[in-house]
């Protein structure tokens, strides 16, 4: 790659070389059955990284299953084997495959709660969005103001690092500076499963301003839930249903979910005690899920750095340089 950068030509923005170029590259060639070797054991650590994700999937799918069986909800159902292409009229308020596909695979979920049914308007006193002013491209320093894009909130998980930074001829508006504790709700994207996710602010860093494309939870004066267990209740697949069955043809390639949509959400609500359990177990999976991920990245890591390492070694004793 440093060669190969050694020898492109062109601007900044757009970077070129020959094929003579890229032919005339001297790479090490080890023995065939050495090739063979190198490659089989790399090949086995991105296996081993590749069983590391797929465990921390799974472990938090699990801790969701029981999360919301919990709540009293059925697993929901698996997606059809073969693809499905057929579906009634009268089934398709609004025309996506993704609406299709999501409502052939959930179905009418199950629900034989033992807690009271609340609408989020019950638990919480408001939701406000935020500001969306002309930024830099960049992230702000720590010392800087910045403002939350989106993609703050639309993995799941909070993420402090996705902010642009704040123009310093622009005067901050303090009162929408995100603080730890509190629940995000993304409001709009161009992807349909990345609108409504809600997440819990367990830290973050200061000069951090809310953006209008997030809504942030008001906390009722009675306190009858724990902010975690809201941002957890938001995403079962009955919560997101109701979320997405409000998407319709003319909100075109961005897709937008409401204010009153959002208030008028229904979920079981356990006493706050329980909340609270069951919040920490869904918490524990997940930092059991965050050390398998980074198992697997340093495994992909040393993988790469494993391979070339074992190309260079063998380098001594290679045939020929091509």
């Amino acid at each position: 790659l440093a060669a190969l950068r050694l020898k492109a030509s062109g601007t900044s923005g757009r970077k070129r070389i020959t094929a003579d170029a890229f032919a005339d590259l001297h790479i090490p060639l080890p023995p065939l059955d050495e090739q063979r070797g190198i490659v089989a054991a790399h090949r086995a650590a991105l296996a081993r990284a590749a069983d590391l994700e797929r465990e921390a999937d799974e472990v938090e799918a699990r801790a969701m299953e029981a999360f919301e069986a919990a709540l009293g909800f059925d697993p929901p159902a698996p997606l059809p084997e073969r693809p499905v292409f057929i579906a009634s009229f009268k089934d398709l308020d609004r025309w996506s495959h993704e609406a299709i596909l999501r409502r052939i695979a959930e179905g009418d979920t199950a629900h034989t709660s033992p807690y009271p049914t609340v609408r989020l308007r019950d638990v919480i006193a408001d939701l406000e969005n935020g500001w969306s002013p002309k930024c830099h491209d960049r992230p702000a320093e720590p010392d800087e103001w910045g403002v939350l894009k989106v993609s703050a909130a639309s993995s799941g998980d909070y993420r402090e690092i996705e902010n642009k930074m704040l123009p310093g001829k622009l005067k901050p508006k303090k009162n929408l500076e995100v603080r730890a504790g509190e629940i995000l709700i993304t409001r709009a994207s161009g992807v349909a499963h990345l609108v409504g996710v809600a997440v819990f602010v367990e830290r973050t860093r200061e000069k951090l301003l809310l953006c209008d494309k997030i809504f942030r939870v008001v906390d009722s004066d009675d306190m009858k839930v724990d902010n975690r267990f809201i941002a957890h209740v938001l995403g079962i697949h009955s919560v997101r249903a109701q979320i997405e069955r409000e998407f319709s043809t003319r909100s075109g390639m961005m897709k937008n979910v409401s204010k009153p949509v959002l208030m008028g959400l229904t979920f079981p609500l356990p006493p706050k005690s329980e909340q609270i359990a069951m919040s920490g177990a869904l918490a524990d999976a997940r930092v059991l899920a965050t050390d398998l991920r980074e198992r697997a990245q340093k495994e992909h890591a040393k993988a790469w750095t494993d391979f070339e390492a074992a190309v260079y070694a063998a380098e001594d004793g290679a045939e020929a340089v091509i």
